[in-house]
């Protein structure tokens, strides 16, 4: 009879040893855990929004929930858990909308989630739309959009709370004859900035993101898009938040951008840039990631149940 498993007399049964294991999802699909796999770490962030058209608000970015440097969820082994990626938001129309001058609203990020359904679920919302046209308010979700930057506007709330943050104000204040701007989208990491008279950067900027390690390195997620600008060019885009956070169209007709894929970042304003709205930047796709942790199955011991079976087969040996 062996004597290698921690001194215990009886056949040998190994301990079983699983590496650690991160698994990226930049659409939908499966995870399925490993054999011995019991708890794991996840970071779900959702779709961010798209900004709004005509001084339009920068989109929100979408919700991101997490629990690196927390409580592992549990889970079982051998098990397959569904994953939904969300698509960011399009940024809002130029024409054919229902506000000022056909312009529109950005359009809604979808959800994310890990698990669904399973009683462990995890589900991150996606971010809310920019306001549009001159007087629209941001729209609510897991971050919220910014409001239309040409008279005074509210930026959407962070609904549900906990997930991110909510978009900035449109002040309603020129930066000179009939130039405005509208605010930023909120971020993971922090509200969008409300729109001010000043031509700069930091005007309607989108929200900052957070950063999250699961991977092993540091990276931002879910930042917010930035504000747009008109009636004339200006001469510098609000910025997207870090994260992902699309700029806002302030220097012209064919600038901004759009929110990062798999980074659930905010679309950036569509500009109104005399005669024309512009369309506004769509939000960026969110990502799941999950890591399973290295782990080692129980002792080496069999229960009597086993030997028992063992010896009566002949094989214990």
């Amino acid at each position: 009879m062996a004597d290698t498993n921690g001194g215990i007399v009886g056949k040998d049964n190994p301990v079983q040893v699983q590496a650690e294991q991160i698994t990226t999802f930049n659409s939908s699909g499966t995870l399925t855990t490993g054999a011995i796999t019991t708890e794991l770490e996840y970071l779900v962030v959702a779709g961010g929004a798209g900004g709004g058209s005509r001084f339009g608000g920068g989109g929100g970015a979408g919700g991101l929930k997490t629990n690196v440097g927390g409580t592992p969820t549990p889970v079982s082994g051998s098990t397959g858990y569904t994953v939904t990626v969300g698509a960011g938001g399009a940024g809002g129309v130029a024409t054919g909308g229902s506000f000022t001058g056909g312009a529109g609203n950005g359009t809604n990020g979808s959800n994310s989630s890990f698990a669904p359904g399973s009683g462990i679920e995890k589900t991150a919302t996606g971010g809310g739309g920019g306001g549009a046209g001159d007087s629209e308010d941001g729209v609510s979700g897991g971050s919220g959009g910014g409001g239309a930057g040409r008279f005074s506007t509210s930026g959407g709330s962070a609904s549900p709370s906990g997930q991110g943050n909510a978009g900035g104000a449109g002040s309603g204040t020129p930066l000179g004859g009939d130039v405005y701007r509208g605010a930023g989208g909120g971020g993971a990491g922090a509200a969008g900035s409300a729109s001010t008279g000043t031509d700069n950067t930091a005007n309607g900027a989108g929200g900052v993101g957070l950063a999250n390690s699961i991977t092993g390195s540091s990276v931002f997620y879910a930042g917010g898009g930035g504000g747009a600008g008109g009636a004339s060019a200006q001469s510098t885009n609000s910025a997207g938040g870090n994260g992902g956070g699309g700029d806002g169209s302030c220097t012209g007709a064919t600038t901004g951008s759009n929110g990062t894929a798999n980074k659930g970042g905010g679309g950036g304003g569509g500009a109104y840039i005399a005669p024309s709205n512009q369309v506004a930047k769509s939000g960026g796709s969110g990502v799941v990631i999950i890591k399973e942790p290295a782990t080692k199955a129980a002792s080496g011991m069999w229960s009597l149940d086993a030997i028992y079976e063992n010896v009566k087969a002949g094989t214990w040996v």
